[in-house]
């Protein structure tokens, strides 16, 4: 099995580094917080003309996918930029309605891919009963037990260690789909949105790493520049092997998902759990090795240390992959 990716998923990943690194995206991110999306929505829009979204989309309905792998590359790069909104969701929602059948669900399966319609997804099963960004989303779709439905109004947003990750339950709505295929299209979702999340983590890890190390190569002590320190080179070294070694885990996770592999749970799982724990032992080095400057929320560093804990128990806790992981 290849994990190394190939010309053309590198070139799609510059490219959208390229187009996230000349966005205000710390911008974006402050607004969305205080309840306002149309700076993010913009960025949105932007994701999707570069096809994103269409990646989670089924050809037959207009869109590019489903591409595991290629959703993984994508999702590396929002995560490295703190991109905001329901973005893991609304791919995972992509996924549920590709299965579950035609008629509504399907119709929304080509606005998803152009990017005119933002959907957050809940599936209390999961362990949450928060929609993220419920109060913003054109649609929420909530999965319970073998039905789909829309809800029609959220409750209030609640507190989140994470500002720009505004939960609330949905409430109401009607009846979308129901059946024995919602059961299985909604375990799929769950994979979907647990690996393009394990993708966010990566790029998040990578993210303060790099803004780690610049910061270390400038910041002095005694004269000289902290990153000479041999306490410093090992905590960053640590930081680097563990991201590293997600990102093969990831990759496979991605192709096991796209072949239908039986095992693809349990990889999935793993590289959740990997990315996600190697991405928040990045924020606490990221934490410490800035010091006190860390804690600013004036400091843009403050948006992408916010999200690691967050992401880590998203769609997922470290417990819960490890248990999929052992699963006989």
């Amino acid at each position: 099995m290849r994990f190394l990716l190939d010309d053309e998923q590198r070139e799609f990943a510059r490219s959208l580094d390229a187009m996230l690194g000349s966005a205000d995206i710390p911008a974006a991110v402050r607004a969305w917080a205080g309840g306002d999306p149309v700076p993010g929505r913009a960025l949105w829009s932007r994701l999707a003309e570069a096809g994103v979204f269409a990646l989670a989309v089924p050809e037959r309905h207009e869109g590019l996918g489903p591409l595991p792998v290629e959703l993984a590359v994508a999702f590396t790069e929002l995560g490295r930029h703190a991109v905001p909104g329901p973005v893991v969701e609304t791919v995972a929602a992509a996924a549920l309605l590709g299965r579950v059948g035609d008629g509504a669900c399907a119709a929304l399966l080509p606005q998803i891919a152009s990017g005119r319609t933002v959907v957050s997804l809940c599936v209390p099963d999961t362990g949450s009963p928060y929609a993220l960004d419920a109060d913003t989303a054109d649609a929420v779709l909530v999965v319970e037990g073998d039905t789909v439905r829309l809800a029609e109004r959220a409750g209030p947003v609640q507190p989140s260690a994470d500002p720009a990750r505004r939960l609330a339950r949905p409430l109401g709505g009607s009846v979308l789909a129901r059946g024995p295929a919602v059961a299985a299209a909604a375990a799929h979702a769950a994979e979907v949105a647990s690996l393009v999340t394990a993708a966010q983590c990566l790029g998040l890890g990578r993210a303060l790493l790099d803004r780690t190390v610049a910061y270390v190569r400038q910041r002095t002590q005694f004269g000289v520049a902290i990153g000479s320190f041999q306490a410093v080179k090992h905590r960053l070294a640590d930081t680097l092997i563990a991201l590293e070694f997600a990102q093969p885990l990831l990759h496979a996770a991605a192709l096991a998902l796209a072949e239908g592999s039986g095992r693809a749970s349990a990889e999935v799982a793993a590289a959740k759990v990997t990315a996600g724990e190697a991405a928040y032992a990045a924020a606490r080095t990221a934490l410490q090795l800035h010091g006190a400057v860390g804690y600013t929320e004036e400091l843009n560093l403050a948006l992408w240390i916010r999200k690691a804990r967050p992401l880590r128990d998203a769609w997922g806790t470290p417990a819960a992959c490890r248990a999929r992981v052992l699963a006989p």
